[in-house]
């Protein structure tokens, strides 16, 4: 019975490392003083400037991650979602198998040229690829596999 209970803890507590690392990264798209755009002294496109709904907000997180005010409103969400998800065990297990296979789907769409924009909406490319999988498959190993085996399961009968 004590395995069984560190299972539903392990897949509770991933979900919420993963909703407060994606919310903090979402926030961080919303803050001009983390957000750069290459050879520019800009922190991102302004909406009274953008050509289309791709360039508002488009800019690097930390100078590292492509992303949008579109991206930022879907990585907080998904955050919020991953908090809100902490409640309870089977919300956090059904919040970690969404994640696992929603992001992987996404950084495959990101390393494919016709879809690393996600059809024109936000930038899938770039280190979110690597964040993206990195993230799914903790949250599938963490929130899925590892409850699995403590509690002496098949993974089939876990979900």
């Amino acid at each position: 019975m004590e395995n069984i209970q560190t299972a539903k803890m392990i897949e509770r507590y991933c979900a919420l490392t993963i909703g407060i690392l994606y919310l903090l990264l979402g926030l961080a798209g919303f803050t001009p003083a983390l957000v750069s755009l290459p050879g520019t002294h800009e922190s991102f496109i302004p909406l009274d400037e953008s050509p289309n709904a791709y360039a508002a907000g488009f800019g690097y997180i930390f100078g590292l991650f492509p992303t949008n005010f579109l991206h930022d409103l879907v990585r907080c969400s998904v955050g919020l979602l991953g908090i809100a998800s902490y409640n309870s065990a089977k919300s956090a297990r059904l919040f970690n198998a969404t994640f696992a296979v929603a992001y992987v789907a996404l950084a495959i769409m990101g390393l494919l040229p016709f879809a690393k924009t996600f059809f024109g909406f936000m930038p899938l490319f770039g280190n979110n690829v690597w964040v993206n999988f990195l993230a799914a498959i903790a949250a599938g190993y963490y929130g899925l596999i590892i409850p699995s085996k403590v509690a002496g399961v098949n993974v089939s009968q876990n979900v």
